[in-house]
């Protein structure tokens, strides 16, 4: 029988995320992700609800299936490129302020 696997959360999954750019299944709510460049990290299958990502680089990062509810883009939030799994990502009330979003539109909805 297989063990499931560890779930990482908090400042613990913000740590890995940010040393190895790989998180799956994290525990992301609420951490403070602002400003940093998680470019093709792989984090499929995380819970980012209300996590502040105002500045961040999200550039080919891989969230299919993540949950970004309530998530913070803030202002210059960059996805520019980000196509793995956008169109599965849970974006529902995801807040966004001059974000590049993955076409290279800027998105104000929320400024």
């Amino acid at each position: 029988k297989q063990e499931p696997a560890l779930v990482l959360s908090g400042e613990a999954a913000r740590k890995k995320l940010l040393e190895t750019k790989e998180c799956v299944r994290c525990d992301l709510r609420g951490v403070n992700l602002d400003g940093v460049d998680i470019s093709g990290a792989d984090i499929r299958s995380a819970t980012l609800r209300g996590a502040s990502l105002r500045n961040t680089t999200m550039t080919n990062a891989d969230l299919r299936w993540a949950s970004l509810r309530h998530a913070n883009f803030g202002t210059f939030g960059n996805l520019f490129g980000f196509e793995i799994g956008w169109d599965k990502a849970d974006l529902e009330g995801a807040k966004f302020c001059n974000t590049t979003m993955p076409d290279g539109s800027i998105n104000n909805r929320d400024c």
